[in-house]
């Protein structure tokens, strides 16, 4: 058995080398995917979501008392997320409880046109050049669709095929850019827009379920929207090239397909429920989808060497039981930056802790959550801005891109980085005062303390 083990140990790196070669040479072929440019949204300073707003927010809400009051306080003061971040109009205005269909439309228009007016003036590329547009925003479909909006505005030729996501969570935009992968097989030389954006304004919790009310602290505006091409002549343009893409469905599961939820309270107020079982979902399918993208990103002798290092550890415990990250697989051998999801405290720290990962490689992921919260599927873009803005990426870089969202979702992907990076981008007015320097995200625990004192709960707060 032991000859059998080592002429398996032997033959097994040719064998891999040889089936990798193929696959590099058919990818080579078959696929060639860049990224132009990209835009995020940064919002107004009358849209900020300022301590003393929130506050004021809280207490319009009616159906809330001192205990719920205690619950947000806790809630918000541990979220990782800062005192600037952005609200629709609707919600700042005070008409979060009856929103109208135009103030729904407004907010997308609002994020969908400004970054686009952004990218196609920066790139140089025309609307009528694009071949392909793809939009996800989950909580909002209209009849026409977001896509026809974008084609009327910018007059866009009769036949760019576009397409319209909906319900895909905070993970949609990496499906909107598989999506782009997979048409540029069959469409060569072409253009592709994707806009990655939420529909929070009509979306906003006004009732007192817990786990409904958390999606308030966490859930901000803001969007993205991205230039890609499959025109190798483009390849000195291109600021990131795709390397590989890997997409992890579990909503076979049901508690995973429960844990984040779009549903109605006892009361009949619609929101978004987050539970218990978010964490452990993100687990599962973070887990599942490495398995396969793994041998994809990672060096062939950091996978020997683990292959090794597993069966020896095997024959005293379960060989299952490996991490990915500190004591099992390095992850650094084969990727230089973490993009992770700004989905919240909980979500970075848990993905940190699993993949072995320092608090360099957290950084962009928590300052992205404090300065802009969680913005559903745009949020990944934002954590770049935040890799950029510092000047992290250089040429030869890779990135590993990880996305987890409701149904539930793991996809995730490999960028290499073309050029060294440095532009200016959302961040530019305030890159400087991060990372922030203490740890209390915000001052909500300062100001309104306050509640927690004993004696509250002798007093009726109207």
């Amino acid at each position: 058995m032991e000859f059998f083990f080592f002429m398996a140990l032997y033959f097994l790196p040719l064998f891999y080398a040889i089936s990798q070669l193929c696959n590099n040479v058919l990818q080579w072929r078959d696929q060639c995917f860049y990224m132009i440019d990209y835009e995020c949204f940064k919002g107004t300073e009358d849209q900020q979501l300022t301590t003393e707003l929130s506050a004021a927010l809280v207490l319009r809400n009616k159906n809330l008392g001192l205990e719920e009051y205690k619950f947000l306080l806790q809630t918000i003061n541990n979220s990782g997320i800062g005192d600037d971040t952005y609200a629709p109009k609707n919600v700042i205005s005070g008409n979060e409880e009856n929103p109208t269909l135009l103030d729904a439309i407004s907010e997308i228009d609002e994020v969908i046109f400004a970054t686009l007016d952004n990218l196609f003036s920066r790139s140089e590329i025309s609307p009528p050049e694009i071949d392909i547009l793809v939009v996800n925003v989950s909580l909002l479909s209209t009849v026409p669709s977001l896509t026809a909006r974008i084609i009327h505005r910018y007059k866009m030729r009769p036949d760019v095929k576009a397409f319209n996501l909906a319900g895909m969570g905070c993970s949609a935009s990496l499906i909107a850019v598989d999506l782009v992968r997979h048409l540029f097989k069959c469409r060569e030389n072409a253009f592709a827009i994707v806009v990655s954006t939420e529909s929070f304004g009509p979306n906003w919790y006004c009732g007192k379920d817990r786990s409904m009310m958390l999606s308030n602290c966490l859930f901000r505006s803001g969007g993205c929207s991205m230039l890609f091409t499959n025109n190798r002549d483009l390849k000195r343009r291109a600021i990131l090239k795709l390397n590989c893409l890997v997409r992890t469905h579990i909503g076979s599961n049901d508690e995973a397909h429960e844990c984040c939820m779009q549903v109605e309270d006892e009361l009949g107020y619609h929101g978004f429920r987050l539970t218990k079982s978010l964490t452990k979902a993100a687990a599962q399918a973070l887990t599942m989808n490495l398995r396969v993208l793994v041998p994809k990103m990672l060096p062939l002798w950091e996978l020997v060497r683990f292959f090794v290092v597993s069966r020896r550890r095997s024959k005293g415990r379960n060989a299952a039981s490996e991490r990915v990250g500190g004591t099992g697989l390095n992850l650094k051998t084969g990727i230089d930056h973490f993009c992770i999801h700004p989905g919240g405290k909980a979500v970075i720290d848990g993905v940190g802790k699993s993949l072995g990962l320092s608090d360099y490689d957290l950084e962009p992921a928590r300052m992205a959550l404090h300065r802009f919260g969680n913005t559903s599927a745009g949020g990944l873009w934002y954590v770049l801005g935040y890799m950029e803005a510092k000047k992290r990426l250089k040429k030869g870089d890779k990135i590993l891109m990880i996305s987890l969202g409701a149904g539930f979702k793991c996809n995730n992907c490999v960028w290499e980085v073309m050029k060294d990076l440095d532009g200016g981008n959302v961040w530019e007015d305030c890159v400087d005062s991060y990372p922030t320097k203490t740890d209390r995200a915000n001052s909500f625990m300062e100001k309104y303390g306050w509640i927690n004192d004993a004696n509250l709960s002798f007093i009726r707060l109207d």
